[in-house]
């Protein structure tokens, strides 16, 4: 009985989506390296549902070279910074809901960013490119994010968690030289999960029961773990929400 609304970077990939499932599903056009797309898919959405029960952020890239964005490097953009701003402008019809849900999809990749954490003082990733490290850094990112969101909402009737899906069979390796992306998508048909196996704990945050009120923690295999201490870390939570403004804030209202 819910109404889905379901993200793309086109609308016919949209549609397309939208249409292979049962029930009421709108499509809406997303392209979280665009500021101005996720502003106007924040507003779509809004025209659509007065409350959101559960907003997820799923969507990523991973890439093989380094991209800019804003003179910002590409996978902190798409990962994090868009996440960031399509939830600031949701933020108002989550805490509408009964018991709203904010779930972040990070990944174990987080282990894979730099020692000391987010690279404050080189967002735009200038240096040796490193594709793990970054899209690693751009996972902790994520994790960061929710922690310092579920601090915010304390006191609230909404939640914030994070997790790890699996390693999961996309088309998150679209954007690799194609005898990468042909490994990828091989190697995944023996020992990745399936979309639908890697959904489950996405799934579980979301909407078990059991997880009411549960916030600020990080989900694998639907359990919670304890992640890395670098996305425990409050201080750089708090760092990165500022910082994030920043970067967003005349797209912010």
């Amino acid at each position: 009985g819910a109404h889905v609304l379901g993200t793309a970077r086109t609308a016919e990939k949209g549609q397309v989506a939208c249409d292979s499932v049962v029930g009421h599903t709108t499509p809406l056009v997303l392209e979280l390296s665009d500021f101005d797309s996720v502003v106007a898919c924040a507003d779509a959405a809004q025209a659509q549902v007065g409350a959101i029960d559960m907003l997820i952020c799923n969507a990523g890239v991973l890439l093989n070279e380094l991209r800019q964005v804003r003179g910002l490097e590409m996978h902190f953009v798409v990962n994090h910074l868009g996440h960031f701003l399509l939830v600031n402008r949701l933020l108002e019809q989550v805490l509408a809901a009964p018991e709203g849900r904010v779930v972040v999809v990070a990944s174990r990749a987080h282990h894979s960013a730099p020692e000391d954490g987010i690279q404050f003082d080189n967002l735009a990733g200038e240096g040796d490119f490193d594709r793990q490290e970054f899209y690693g850094h751009s996972k902790l990112a994520n994790g960061l994010f929710a922690r310092e969101l579920a601090r915010r909402l304390e006191g609230t009737n909404a939640t914030s968690n994070s997790l790890h899906p699996g390693v999961v069979v996309t088309n998150i390796a679209r954007n690799l030289p194609g005898w990468q992306d042909a490994i990828f998508r091989f190697a995944g048909s023996l020992f990745l999960k399936s979309v639908e196996e890697g959904a489950a704990t996405t799934c579980y945050v979301a909407t078990s029961p059991e997880l009411a009120g549960v916030n600020g923690c990080y989900f694998s295999a639907c359990n919670p773990v304890t992640p890395s201490t670098n996305m425990l870390d409050d201080d750089m939570a708090q760092r990165l929400w500022s910082v994030s403004e920043q970067l967003t804030r005349p797209y912010l209202s």
